[in-house]
């Protein structure tokens, strides 16, 4: 159920529904126009009615996506579907307006685009009350086999409880050490004997090796056995990899770095992202300066003239190699006069102003230079301070191999997991930043900048 597209794992599930979603935005333009021309003659031909139904569904597609109604990591408590569509239609909405306004041999009529709204909105609530009444659907899950019943196993078998679509089910676990295992439809295996009878009688698709001690003599034979049958057989950090986008540091060992796919670099690939973050940056710059005018004047206005607008920080980049980072000042001008500490929810030192920049991610926007001077890319793990770094890198294994790519304005941390304020956070962020650093493409990077949007609507991660 999961497809690698340029090393980034999509699930085929949501892949299936973008799909669906995008022919109904599509027919609904198409057949908007037939309705509003329904009792008299079109003034516009078929090949613009199919370009114009083309750019709408283009707009609505992004615009999903970019509000994470296809993140397969979504759960039900944070889903929201008729508050997320509203604002994805509107924000889709505005898009359009812009390209009309922009591009007037595009343009459409008023009354043709209210058909194709509507007729999109009441076609994707449709389309996705179907998906909430199949998703629980067995052949919609991968059947997993678990070689292992201890903790690792447990945690695995929780590991997608709190996803609207769990991508895989876990059937059975062999029992080769002392077992954790007490789960309602989850069977027990004593003698490894039986484990290709079992796989063949459960009708296993995948099975995972979750052993807390790797000591554990493995049941080879007829783990081969089941290999022939077309059984895949994995291990844990490729299981999470893909199921969670994420290097898990509990299973990692060093010489996987060295063994694993991934982690490509060269000066083409460097070239190439230096090229895209030029070009997105100066295209982010020519959109934002209006923003970054209203939000220096309301820190000049706050700080009644006196205070700096700009707050210069020295960060970690690529190689170690420390930076000035520019932000806008959010925070009182004595608010670090203690020391180094980092951000806290509620913190009292984020003045009024701040409070709304960290919300939508204004702050960072000045960060556009740092990418434009090469100090910073445009995607890439967030640069932490140095002070932090030194205490992350003594207690977080491989904390410094984040560093081997440069520092980004938003990143797949940023976009998968909340703000943290303390070493556990940063340890789960981590193992995003792992995930980005072996796994990197353009097309991951596009992925990133896409659900950003998600990032500065909902706030997510701010503080």
């Amino acid at each position: 159920m999961m497809i690698r597209i340029f090393r980034h794992y999509i699930s085929g599930v949501y892949l299936g529904l973008f799909v669906l979603e995008t022919v109904i935005f599509f027919l609904s333009m198409r057949y908007g126009h037939d309705v509003r021309f329904l009792y008299t003659d079109s003034w516009y031909s078929n090949e613009y009615v199919y370009l114009s139904s083309a750019i709408f569904t283009l707009v609505l597609a992004f615009a999903n996506t970019g509000i994470g109604l296809y993140r397969r990591s979504i759960g039900w408590s944070d889903y929201n579907l008729l508050s997320r569509s509203g604002v994805s239609f509107f924000v889709a909405t505005l898009a359009l307006i812009i390209i009309y306004y922009t591009f007037p041999a595009f343009t459409v009529a008023r009354s043709v685009l209210v058909y194709a709204l509507a007729f999109s909105f009441t076609g994707m609530l449709i389309i996705r009350y179907i998906f909430y009444k199949t998703i629980k659907h067995n052949k919609l899950q991968k059947k997993i086999l678990v070689i292992g019943s201890g903790n690792k196993a447990k945690k695995l078998i929780g590991s997608n409880d709190n996803y609207l679509h769990k991508g895989f089910r876990v059937c059975a676990c062999v029992a080769l050490e002392p077992t954790e295992i007490n789960e309602d439809g989850v069977r027990i295996i004593t003698d490894a004997a039986e484990l290709v009878e079992a796989t063949d009688e459960l009708d296993i698709d995948e099975i995972v090796v979750a052993l807390d001690d790797r000591r554990s003599k493995l049941p080879m034979d007829e783990l081969l056995d089941c290999k022939m049958y077309g059984i895949d057989v994995i291990d844990l950090l490729t299981f999470y990899e893909r199921e969670q986008a994420i290097i898990d540091l509990e299973n990692i060992y060093p010489s996987w770095f060295v063994f694993s796919d991934g982690f490509a670099g060269g000066d083409f690939r460097s070239l190439e992202k230096r090229f895209n973050d030029v070009i997105a940056s100066l295209i982010l710059l020519l959109v934002s300066w209006p923003f970054m005018l209203i939000v220096a004047i309301a820190i000049l206005m706050e700080s009644r003239f006196k205070g700096p607008i700009l707050y210069r920080q020295v960060r970690v980049g690529e190689m170690d190699k420390e930076f000035e980072v520019l932000k806008f000042r959010s925070m009182r001008t004595d608010a670090e006069m203690h020391g180094a500490q980092m951000a806290s929810k509620n913190d009292n030192r984020v003045t009024k102003v701040g409070t709304v920049i960290r919300k939508f991610r204004l702050d960072e926007l000045p960060q556009i230079w740092n990418v434009l001077r090469g100090d910073m890319s445009f995607v890439g793990p967030r640069p932490e301070r140095p002070h932090f770094v030194d205490q992350f890198d003594k207690n977080i294994p491989y904390y410094r191999k984040r560093h081997r790519v440069k520092p980004g304005i938003t990143g797949w941390a940023q976009l998968c997991y909340p703000y943290g304020d303390n070493e556990y956070d940063a340890m789960r962020k981590l193992q995003y930043d792992l995930y980005y650093v072996k796994n990197y493409s353009l097309f991951l990077d596009f992925t990133i900048i896409i659900h950003t949007v998600e990032v500065i609507l909902w706030g997510k991660g701010a503080r």
